[in-house]
């Protein structure tokens, strides 16, 4: 399974544009090779290198198609579900460090069933309600930084 983006590479810098300093809008988003029997995709955002928690949750979404093929910029997959990020609201929440570069970890994952979880769930319920269905999981980190 793969996960890329037509603004940034693996471990290269996010644009401003999809900060808080820039429109804070989600990224387009790339998927490819899911497995077949896949029945959900999920993809959590977080930057572990946050000072105020153990990872720092930016973005979640689950019950995504697994046919998607791509989430588009600044937009949710019909049919997927958006969680809450520690910044205490649902959606997307750019990158937003306090001062210098941290990594923004796009964690995309293929389960075997859909979750059953209501919109604005949290980090921790969607992790439970994955346990023991994940297929396969893939990857695409991106850094940004701020003075």
């Amino acid at each position: 399974m793969k996960l890329t983006s037509s603004v940034f590479s693996h471990n290269q810098s996010i644009p401003d544009k999809y900060g808080c300093d820039g429109e804070n809008i989600n990224p387009d988003l790339r998927v490819s090779e899911v497995p077949e029997e896949a029945e959900s995709l999920v993809l959590i955002m977080d930057d572990p290198d946050a000072p105020i928690a153990e990872s720092f949750v930016h973005w979640t979404l689950w019950n995504i198609d697994p046919a998607t093929k791509e989430i588009l910029e600044n937009s949710v997959p019909p049919g997927a579900v958006q969680g809450q990020t520690n910044f205490g609201t649902s959606g997307y929440g750019g990158p937003c460090p306090p001062s210098g570069e941290h990594r923004y970890f796009f964690r995309l994952y293929a389960l075997d069933k859909k979750l059953d979880l209501e919109e604005g769930a949290t980090r921790e319920e969607i992790d439970k309600a994955m346990e023991g269905s994940v297929i396969d999981s893939t990857e695409l980190i991106g850094l940004y930084s701020r003075d």
